[in-house]
């Protein structure tokens, strides 16, 4: 508010506007340059109205922030600061609606005994939505999925149209082919204050997407960015549950695994999806790197 005071002088402003240098409010003045009146008049004319920025200034980081702070017992990866924007380069996995099914029941074992499982991004807890399968499958597996490509970092705004340009530059000559999500697997994030519940890929598509992480790591590294893992497992998580409980839910994995081994009903892939392209979120907006249409 101290800018405000200033007469506006110093605003914020969002990752569109903040290109571009913002003006000053301008005082035009009238001197009169007879001898009788030496004194300069000035008139000052009525500031603007406050730009809504300053009222309200943006932050940067929550408009992509992956793991708001709306979002109950959810915490950022890295602290936020001012002017900064979240970079996430991915590809996006819609899964099919044959394989949905399964899925669903999967989740819902697997939630039976470790209880505390959320829906990733919408978080809503795996095991208030028992009552309808149609509901979990439409909340749980009815959206947009992603394969990280690089780790979600803070950019500054210069950086923005060097790195966009980069990604799709190397990665512009990107071919089609198959992903297979062969495995249900367990994950903890570095700071071993959530655990995933996820799907990998183990075959088909590794190699490929293996190769987009090196490109994307180069393009990291030239902007002084931290690269990915040293052993990516590609991967989409479709539920979370608080802290570190790595050990409790791959038994329930495992088990349900086995139960569908004896029944005879354990498939080699879970589902495969056809590569679409690549795209990067920074801020709230979404570049596509490179894009396939459906066929």
């Amino acid at each position: 508010m101290e800018a405000l005071r200033a007469s506006y002088g110093d605003t914020s402003s969002d990752s569109d506007s903040e290109r571009e240098n913002s003006k000053k409010p301008k005082i035009s003045t009238s001197s009169s340059t007879s001898d009788s009146n030496l004194a300069t008049e000035t008139t000052h004319l009525p500031l603007p109205p406050p730009p809504l920025s300053l009222l309200n200034p943006p932050n940067s980081l929550g408009m992509v922030d992956f793991l708001s702070s709306s979002q109950p017992n959810r915490l950022r990866s890295f602290p936020h600061v001012e002017g900064n924007y979240a970079l996430h380069v991915y590809i996006p996995v819609f899964i099919p609606s044959a394989a949905k099914n399964e899925m669903t029941q999967f989740l819902k074992k697997v939630s039976s005994v470790v209880p505390g499982l959320h829906v990733v991004d919408v978080d809503v807890p795996v095991n208030s939505l028992y009552k309808d399968d149609s509901k979990l499958e439409q909340i749980a597996l009815g959206r947009e999925f992603h394969i990280s490509l690089g780790r979600t970092v803070p950019i500054r705004v210069h950086q923005i149209d060097s790195i966009v340009a980069m990604l799709r530059q190397k990665l512009q000559s990107q071919r089609r082919y198959w992903i297979d999500f062969s495995r249900w697997e367990v994950f903890v994030n570095d700071d071993c204050t959530r655990t995933f519940l996820s799907i990998e890929v183990i075959t088909g598509g590794l190699l490929e997407i293996t190769k987009q992480i090196q490109v994307v790591n180069e393009v990291y590294k030239l902007h002084n960015l931290p690269e990915f893992y040293k052993d990516a497992r590609p991967h989409i998580s479709l539920a979370w549950a608080l802290g570190d409980i790595c050990n409790s839910l791959k038994r329930a994995v495992e088990e349900e695994m086995k139960r569908l081994n004896v029944e005879g009903t354990l498939r080699k892939r879970i589902f495969s999806v056809k590569f679409s392209g690549i795209q990067c979120k920074i801020g709230n907006k979404t570049y596509n790197i490179c894009k396939f249409s459906d066929e």
